[in-house]
């Protein structure tokens, strides 16, 4: 297929004529126009999907709550990414290799190995009860006592100890105290076994006390200790080389970004993705995570409920501001290493423009959110002792309500300029020049959602550590998620397949609607899981000695 008969002119009616040719069709060019073994292919794919998009975000939150049902899930995932390896594998044995040296065998085993690694630990951790929080074992709420400690710490002060010796008829407990502490004894005990039992992978079958006992010989060890470290970082860092893994897999099934096109490829994918998680994170905070740092929209706990670690985080405004400034001071220096000839053109410094826009903004965001610099800007009026001198009253000093919480508008003033910019950037192909326009539009809706939440808190600050949920918010997280979409699939290597094909930009723009609002439900299910998870292992705790 060459070019179109767009460029022509009839009276009045005028179209562009564009400079570039749309390539034709080519049967074996990539493997989704590969005939071969198709059936395999959708085989392998539907496998991965089920075990990275559904079965590993389960477990995720399931290790995260430190469920009794992580190892469980742990092995459901490799069995699922364990078929769709292997199908996998005999697709690409019957296979011409369509993509050297791609990136995506290469990261899906490297994500499949660290994997295999966290679920033997998480083995290990649940024989050895590491992975079940303090407050949930049977010997973290009381104090172990031998048989003899019970007699002993309620003996009478008339008893001497007669009729203790075996055989006696006094060896049983005959004071109500002695009666009523070695029920309480014996309830300890029952609910401890209880609660091991429910430990246990297996029912508390043989095949389980095996592994406890082996695995209980190490439980003390500095290995296990210094393994949780990982173990932890990869419980929160796995469903993001899981989206790499996917990602990179669905460019080398459409056969993208070879050659000079890996950097059209990374500019977007990696700035979409962040979008894209931007909004996974924010649709997380609504619904309550993070709420232990003051992130959902809530009263920020005090240090002796959450700790000092907790409570020194700074607000996610600060956050915000802060990655923003870092994509601002490193883009600067890359947005030209796409230029064949060396040249500076009004395209780089268009883009060089948008980098020191973020530099700027995130520093600006930055330093509205440092208290300290705060502080510094009132000293110019009146402190309380000097407020005393002139008879004010000392409310009027006081800091307002909304100083505990913050509505900097940098990251969405940010956002939206952005938005502005991108939803009018030029593009040689229509198409492109749509895709464009439509995520732009999308990160301007975010923003304006983002300001109507800032209005909601300014006139009414919260009050409360709970989650407030503002339905805006809501608004944010679907468009950052398919406007993230939209933005990596504008890559010009992207746009020159969907021109081959005939395919318009609504049809990717229709498929990133409906796949964010199943995506959306998705996290509040698996979100709601975990919830389920933390309630379960907390309503399952043996009760304490009184």
């Amino acid at each position: 297929m060459g070019v179109e008969g767009h460029g022509h002119s009839h009276g009045n009616i005028s179209m562009e004529i564009p400079d570039y040719m749309i390539p034709s069709i080519t049967t074996d060019s990539s493997y989704f126009t590969h005939e071969g073994y198709s059936n395999m292919m959708m085989a392998h794919i539907i496998l991965i999907t089920l075990s990275w998009v559904f079965a590993l975000p389960i477990s995720v939150m399931l290790s995260i709550s430190r469920s009794r049902y992580t190892s469980l899930s742990h092995f459901v995932f490799l069995a699922l990414n364990a078929f769709g390896l292997l199908v996998g594998i005999i697709y690409n044995e019957n296979t011409p290799n369509l993509y050297e040296n791609n990136a995506h065998h290469k990261i899906g085993w490297i994500a499949t190995w660290i994997m295999s690694a966290q679920a033997i630990v998480g083995l290990i951790r649940h024989y050895t009860r590491a992975g079940v929080p303090a407050k949930s074992l049977p010997f973290a709420r009381y104090e172990p006592l031998k048989d003899s400690d019970f007699a002993n710490e309620y003996r009478w002060s008339h008893d001497s100890g007669q009729g203790t010796e075996p055989g006696s008829p006094e060896t049983h407990p005959t004071t109500p105290a002695e009666l009523d502490h070695n029920s309480q004894r014996d309830s300890y005990q029952a609910e401890t076994e209880d609660h091991e039992e429910k430990l246990g992978l297996l029912s508390n079958s043989a095949m389980d006390r095996y592994f406890m006992r082996k695995f209980e010989s190490i439980a003390s060890s500095r290995i296990l200790r210094i393994l949780s470290v990982p173990y932890n970082v990869v419980d929160r860092s796995i469903l993001f080389l899981g989206y790499i893994a996917l990602t990179t897999g669905v460019v080398t099934y459409g056969g993208h970004f070879k050659g000079i096109q890996v950097l059209s490829g990374l500019a977007h994918f990696v700035k979409g993705g962040i979008f894209f998680w931007y909004g996974l994170l924010t649709l997380a905070r609504v619904m309550g995570s993070f709420s232990d740092l003051g992130w959902s929209w809530n009263v920020k706990p005090p240090a002796n409920v959450v700790g000092s670690r907790r409570a020194a985080t700074p607000s996610a405004e600060f956050v915000e501001s802060l990655l923003i400034f870092i994509y601002g001071s490193t883009n600067v220096f890359l947005e030209h290493l796409g230029s064949d000839d060396g040249k500076w053109t009004a395209a780089d410094l268009e883009h060089v423009s948008i980098s020191v826009m973020f530099f700027g903004g995130g520093l600006c965001g930055m330093l509205i959110e440092s208290k300290r610099v705060r502080n510094l800007l009132n000293s110019a009026f009146a402190t309380s002792k000097e407020a005393q001198g002139f008879g004010q009253p000392l409310d009027a000093f006081r800091a307002p309500k909304t100083y505990g919480f913050s509505t900097n508008p940098m990251p969405a003033i940010i956002l939206l300029l952005l938005g502005l910019l991108m939803s009018g950037h030029h593009q040689i192909s229509p198409v492109s020049t749509m895709m464009h326009k439509q995520w732009g539009m999308l990160f301007l809706g975010a923003a304006l959602a983002r300001g109507v939440s800032y209005i909601l808190v300014y006139i009414s600050p919260p009050t409360s550590h709970l989650p407030s949920r503002p339905p805006s918010e809501v608004v944010v997280a679907f468009c950052l998620i398919s406007g993230g979409l939209l933005f990596q699939g504008s890559a010009s290597d992207i746009i020159t397949g969907m021109e081959m094909y005939e395919l318009h930009a609504m049809f990717l723009f229709t498929i990133a609607m409906g796949f964010t609002s199943f995506l959306m439900a998705w996290e509040v299910t698996v979100l709601a899981i975990k919830g389920w998870a933390v309630r379960r292992e907390q309503q399952s705790q043996p009760l304490s000695v009184a």
